[in-house]
């Protein structure tokens, strides 16, 4: 096989474009430029005698073949990188690519002076963090995608997963301070389902856990569901346009938390796959943050 045609960059090439459905977000994720991207996806096509992307709209479109070669792609790639775990682990090194994700609210409140200490304790490890939604950091460490994420734990784990709790986060009702609600003392949830509300999309962890304690109570919320970070929500409610259920560590002045006595917490953690083989460098920051 000739090296110039195949390489493991052409693999990673037509990894990213199936993921981004787009060469330029694939170039703009891989640091190269979009002539270079369509060049590693030639020499695959040109390889296999196939198809791979054909132009649509201002994407590309997957072609049949496409979508067959990516699982084994993808496979065929973590192989590889556990093989490449297991040389350096047999060298006792920490060094190599850590690629792990974060949900937004744990990278920015939780992880910073964490992570910082690892990069200064192992400078040779290249740290590669992605921001996702919890939901997709815990199919990516399914998928293998991820090495190690920090999310907020899903309230029904999946038994081929290990979960550490790090942090507990209090969520707490809030309203705008001149919101109807503000003023009340010793709330009811029946209280709550008069007024309008802003939840995390359905999916979220933190509305499931929401929704579940009205389940309970047989009550119906009316709720307005919103795909914006929990950030947005803040400024939402904080404006006036209802209640909403947010991490404590969001508590701003433009924000009043009701009177209402009851516990709710999200716990935070990290979640990894036992059954790959995972490389030094993600050993050692698991055991640090434990």
């Amino acid at each position: 096989m000739d090296g110039n045609i195949m390489n493991l960059a052409a693999f990673e090439a037509f990894v990213k474009v199936m993921e981004t459905g787009s060469i330029s977000m694939a170039a703009e994720h891989l640091f190269i430029t979009q002539p270079a991207v369509t060049k590693r996806i030639h020499s695959l096509e040109e390889y296999f005698g196939v198809k791979l992307f054909e132009s649509a709209g201002r994407g590309v479109q997957a072609t049949h073949a496409a979508h067959s070669l990516l699982p084994k792609v993808k496979n065929w790639l973590n192989e590889l990188g556990d093989i490449h775990h297991t040389l350096s682990h047999e060298q006792g090194e920490v060094r190599g690519k850590l690629k792990i994700g974060t949900s937004h609210h744990i990278g920015l409140h939780h992880l910073p002076q964490h992570l910082k200490k690892y990069v200064q304790h192992f400078p040779e490890v290249k740290l590669d963090v992605h921001f996702v939604d919890s939901e997709q950091a815990h199919e990516q460490v399914l998928a293998g995608d991820l090495e190690l994420a920090f999310l907020t734990l899903p309230p029904q784990g999946d038994e081929r997963l290990r979960y550490i709790t790090i942090w507990n986060d209090p969520l707490v009702f809030v309203v705008a301070p001149f919101h109807p609600l503000a003023q009340k003392k010793n709330l009811k949830l029946e209280d709550l389902i008069e007024y309008p509300s802003l939840l995390p999309a359905a999916q979220t962890y933190t509305s499931q856990i929401t929704l579940a304690e009205f389940e309970k109570k047989g009550l119906k919320p009316k709720i307005t569901m919103s795909n914006n970070p929990l950030e947005s929500i803040r400024m939402l409610v904080s404006i006036g346009l209802g209640w909403s259920v947010l991490p404590k560590t969001l508590l701003n002045q433009d924000l009043q938390q009701l009177d209402i006595r009851f516990e709710m917490n999200r716990q935070l953690g990290m979640v990894w796959h036992p059954g790959r083989t995972q490389s030094r460098a993600v050993q050692e920051l698991i055991e640090m943050m434990k």
